[in-house]
């Protein structure tokens, strides 16, 4: 066990994410004391695993009490740790929205693009979280930039930068003129932090005038109102 768990820490500090279909990360999710033994080796060096089980990764990040002691003295540290300014913060929370919060309706109700809307919310109850490219859906540049560009800084600054910025750092992937989920961008945005705040926020309603659906209310939310409505003999399973 010593030898996997010295390999697994150092895959994760060296690539920053893995998937969660990796053979040492499946042990790390399912055996208890691989777990244990390398959350202990993280913790000793002040990091914790980002595992959230919606998200196709796993990676590391600081404990919340060391994000200050070792970000604060830079000067980007107030709007990111990772260099991104307060402009490129908006378009990957944008991103985001557009990608993660219908997607997460999809896992939660356990649907898939192909029969959005159409599967019955608690037919597939007992299926196992889907990830990928049944369940997460694209963005086509174009859109995205006539869209929102001008309120970004500019058509181009979005193009030729930003987007080549989020894809460098692994929140997005772009291919023939798509954006897709990276890596990165369920994983460290916080679906339960940020939902209900963009769903019935500001962001919410910019989105909408520009024409974009988003859920009406919180995935999780949902499900617990449907599952009242449910006579005394029915469950709703969640992840």
């Amino acid at each position: 066990m010593e030898h996997e768990l010295k390999t697994l820490t150092a895959r994760l500090l060296a690539q920053r994410w893995l998937p969660r279909n990796d053979k040492l990360v499946r042990r790390a999710l399912v055996d208890e004391t691989f777990r244990f033994e390398l959350d202990r080796r993280l913790a000793d060096v002040g990091l914790r695993l980002l595992d959230n089980p919606y998200a196709a990764h796993v990676g590391v990040a600081l404990e919340p009490e060391l994000a200050e002691p070792v970000f604060g003295a830079g000067r980007e540290y107030a709007a990111s740790n990772l260099g991104i300014t307060r402009d490129e913060i908006a378009l990957l929370v944008i991103i985001w929205a557009l990608i993660v919060l219908p997607k997460r309706e999809r896992q939660v109700t356990r649907r898939e693009l192909v029969d959005d809307g159409q599967s019955d919310l608690f037919g597939g109850a007992d299926k196992p979280v889907a990830h990928g490219e049944t369940v997460s859906g694209a963005l086509t540049e174009a859109s995205l930039i006539a869209d929102f560009g001008p309120r970004l800084g500019g058509r181009t600054k979005v193009r030729n930068f930003m987007l080549g910025k989020l894809a460098r750092l692994g929140f997005i992937e772009r291919r023939n003129g798509l954006i897709t989920e990276g890596p990165l961008l369920d994983l460290a945005l916080d679906y339960r932090v940020l939902a209900d705040r963009i769903i019935h926020g500001t962001l919410g309603e910019v989105l909408a005038t520009a024409g974009q659906a988003l859920p009406e209310t919180n995935a999780f939310a949902q499900v617990d109102i449907l599952a009242e409505a449910l006579p005394d003999d029915h469950t709703v399973e969640e992840n």
